[in-house]
């Protein structure tokens, strides 16, 4: 397995500490919001999963933005034609609910009813959007959905990156790993 990658095959390293950082953000933000029902523990944790949700968004805006000034590296062309396609599917689908995800629950705690405070870590408080009650009942509901099809996504994801590493060991996670890992 190659260890080495030239600087052009890999993602630059802006890519790559958003990838990281939007990565763990999005999981620990699955676990509570999908957790927090069936684990009560998970509930404290509201406040937190509201404030990552919106540090997400913003974060998904300037990676999506980066992503459009910055080419990312070619798949290697070792890579077949259907797997480059699913991939490509899958990365703009997961920009798209890092995005939906985020909009979705801040349009579900902005409704009329029972209106929870929105506030960024305590640093300062965030506006509500302009939903009715019925606009907070489908931000729920959409809200839920792409929690579930968002957690389909990562697993696959991080499938198809481990199976590449520990079964094609060929260097295409490599190429996303920090320079520290590798």
């Amino acid at each position: 397995m190659a260890t080495r990658l030239p600087v052009t095959q890999r993602y630059s390293a802006v890519a790559i500490a958003f990838h990281w950082t939007i990565a763990v953000l999005v999981i620990v933000n699955l676990i509570v919001g999908i957790g927090h029902d069936a684990v009560p523990a998970l509930r404290a944790w509201m406040p937190g999963h509201k404030a990552i949700g919106i540090t997400v968004l913003a974060l998904t805006l300037a990676r999506v933005a980066w992503r459009l000034a910055h080419r990312p590296p070619p798949l290697p062309g070792f890579v077949p034609a259907w797997e480059r396609g699913v991939a490509h599917a899958t990365h703009w689908t997961l920009y798209a609910l890092m995005l939906a995800m985020p909009l979705s629950g801040w349009a579900m705690v902005s409704g009329p009813q029972g209106r929870r405070p929105l506030s960024w870590f305590g640093i300062t408080d965030l506006p509500y959007l302009p939903v009715d009650a019925s606009g907070a009942s489908a931000g729920h509901e959409v809200h839920e959905i792409l929690g579930w099809v968002m957690l389909a996504l990562v697993l696959i994801h991080v499938a198809a990156a481990l199976r590449h590493h520990l079964i094609l060991r060929d260097s295409v996670l490599l190429r996303m790993l920090p320079r520290a890992a590798r």
